[in-house]
């Protein structure tokens, strides 16, 4: 939900979720923003299933005629790429909640929730490559990922998009971050700005600050400062 709340209030245009998922990011995207139209890329193919079921609900009718589900790898290149329905220079916005967890970490036994956790080789080049591809000039690139990726984000910005700006997300006062909201702009020059932190609950219990409660629920949105 806080990917989400990365795409500003009045964002229109066409918005390509990466590693959708089952479309909770990019769905709230579209939900909140009348005008925005999504497509969701997954690769799983359990994912694919349960993001098309989610959208053929009647109670997502609306949704759906303004999301639609492309089962493509986002790692794909060139010809390749095009062939499984990524155009170049296709999308206003692009949004990623890629698999950030090292894979030399403790793995998970659900072999689904490994695929979808753990990355494999230089995953945010990989990406972030085929995100310059997909994006128009001055469109905007959304991320989420752990504080330890930042050195890989910027190196694979570079030369593709600028004015990353960068949050750091506490779990509450006096903890460590956990992880870090990423935007940048492609073709931006723009120096990297690094944005007050965002603390998530407040006092000893899972309550979150009313302003992270709205941005959960779509009732308000994180924009860029620059």
């Amino acid at each position: 939900m806080l990917l989400a709340a990365l795409v500003p209030d009045g964002a229109r245009g066409q918005l390509a979720d990466f590693g959708a998922g089952t479309g909770a990011a990019g769905l709230a995207a579209v939900s909140r923003l009348a005008d925005m139209r999504a497509t969701l890329v997954e690769y799983d193919s359990e994912m694919v299933e349960c993001a098309r079921r989610t959208l053929a609900l009647a109670e997502n009718g609306e949704l759906a005629a303004r999301a639609s589900v492309l089962r493509a790898d986002v790692t794909l290149r060139g010809q390749a790429r095009l062939a499984a329905g990524l155009a170049d220079s296709a999308y206003d916005h692009v949004i990623m909640n890629p698999p950030f967890n090292d894979a030399l970490d403790r793995p998970t036994p659900d072999a689904l929730k490994a695929r979808a956790h753990a990355m494999s080789g230089d995953l945010f080049q990989a990406w972030i490559r085929t995100a310059g591809a997909v994006a128009r000039a001055g469109a905007q690139l959304s991320l989420i990922a752990r504080p330890e990726s930042i050195a890989a984000i910027v190196d694979a910005c570079g030369g593709r998009f600028g004015g990353l700006e960068c949050t750091a997300l506490y779990p509450r006062e006096g903890a460590d971050a956990i992880r870090i909201l990423v935007t940048a702009i492609r073709g931006s020059r723009a120096r990297l700005r690094m944005r007050a932190p965002l603390v998530l609950h407040e006092g000893e219990d899972h309550a979150f600050t009313s302003f992270v409660d709205a941005l959960n629920n779509g009732r308000a949105a994180y924009p860029r400062r620059g």
